[in-house]
């Protein structure tokens, strides 16, 4: 399978390595490609990862069959209109960003919030995108390796299209998710819910002091 991880934060680089490592095709996607490379992070991690890609917004969503939004929340409607609604149309997005809004300092607020959802606002941008927001209650590193928090806990599913959800079930059962563990909200609406998790999430990161934890749904 093709895979374009549109944003080259510490989200879209483990994402695309967790990708790259089962063999998939992967491209992350960045608004100027040499200057990406010219980042000394960015350029250590490619050099630990030669077989995935780098390139523009559009050329990375013309040649994925699935895409991951892995950008920054308050800029994934630009990324995804520079990707070019043509390059986007049918196919299948992996929403696992949150519209943090960092403007105000830390911690951050949600915009949109409450009666609309980034996964929503994405959704209705580009209608004919098959949109399916999920991973974005987590760290990175539980996203495509959930054993590293011990015992049960799960992912959640929104979106309106049931073969796309199909898809990205089988990938989250490939980074180790169990099935029982996926637990599918509803339409895309649901995710609302999701990303309002993300206050308290920073919150207990704070608390915590780590940010090797999840979520788990307990019930009767």
């Amino acid at each position: 399978m093709r895979y374009a991880v549109l944003g080259t934060g510490i989200v879209g680089r483990t994402v695309a390595a967790r990708l790259d490592g089962l063999g998939h095709q992967v491209v992350i996607g960045t608004r100027e490609p040499e200057a990406t490379l010219g980042r000394s992070e960015y350029a250590q991690w490619q050099e630990a990862h030669p077989g995935v890609g780098l390139a523009t917004f559009a050329q990375a969503a013309r040649d994925g069959e699935i895409l991951v939004n892995a950008t920054g929340g308050q800029a994934s409607i630009a990324a995804l209109t520079e990707a070019d609604a043509a390059h986007l149309d049918g196919k299948v997005l992996i929403d696992i960003a949150n519209p943090l809004d960092f403007s105000g300092g830390f911690p951050p607020v949600l915009d949109p919030v409450n009666d609309d959802s980034l996964a929503e606002l994405i959704q209705r941008t580009f209608p004919r995108l098959r949109v399916v927001k999920t991973l974005n209650t987590m760290n990175c590193q539980i996203m495509v390796d959930p054993a590293r928090v011990a015992g049960e806990h799960h992912v959640f599913l929104s979106g309106e299209d049931a073969d796309a959800k199909k898809s990205v079930r089988e990938l989250l059962y490939a980074f180790g998710w169990p099935q029982a563990s996926v637990l599918d909200l509803g339409g895309i609406e649901t995710a609302r819910g999701t990303e309002m998790l993300l206050p308290i999430w920073l919150r207990l990161m704070g608390a915590l002091g780590h940010a090797d934890f999840n979520f788990h749904v307990q019930g009767a």
